[in-house]
């Protein structure tokens, strides 16, 4: 089972779940998730202990959202794009990808990881250019693999597994 498969079984996305998750407005209300987690957990030390507040908040949110809104009108957007191409990037195992799109995930989990690591470290330091360089190499990750995840979607969307998502 993949990583992804593995990821998506914890938020409980299934077929129907994971159409509701390609909502533009799921994409994009989770898409904040990072920069508020940020804030709250900077917030210590305004806030003391209350910054587990909205730290609580968020995670909760992190984990109903994608199965917060009902499908999208239509798959044919961006945002749609991206989380059924993150769909077929998690049942590789079933329905093979092209080789580059795994490649390319390889090394932008490593440039997220990375992102991650200094994340962690700015926040724990309270270093704002440590915290930012943290942010930027994850979003610059992430929006590097949705993009891919529309190009899969695109190279895959004609399979006959998948064109019953086409909308």
């Amino acid at each position: 089972m993949t990583l992804e498969k593995n990821i998506s079984k914890i938020f409980g996305l299934h077929d129907e779940e994971w159409l509701n998750h390609a909502n533009p407005i799921s994409v994009w209300t989770r898409f904040i998730i990072l920069p508020l987690f940020v804030v709250s957990i900077w917030s210590r030390i305004w806030i003391g202990w209350f910054s587990l507040i909205p730290i609580f908040i968020l995670l909760i949110w992190t984990f109903i959202n994608p199965k917060f809104f009902k499908k999208p009108m239509t798959t044919n957007t961006w945002s749609a794009k991206c989380v059924l191409g993150e769909k077929i990037l998690a049942n590789r195992n079933k329905i093979p990808v092209p080789k580059q799109h795994i490649i390319v995930k390889n090394i932008l989990t490593i440039i997220q990881s990375i992102g991650g690591i200094f994340l962690i470290y700015g926040l724990y330091e309270l270093h704002f250019w440590t915290t930012l360089v943290g942010i930027t190499l994850i979003y610059m990750g992430k929006m590097w693999f949705l993009d891919r995840m529309v190009w899969l979607f695109d190279e895959m969307k004609e399979h006959p597994e998948y064109k019953n998502w086409l909308y």
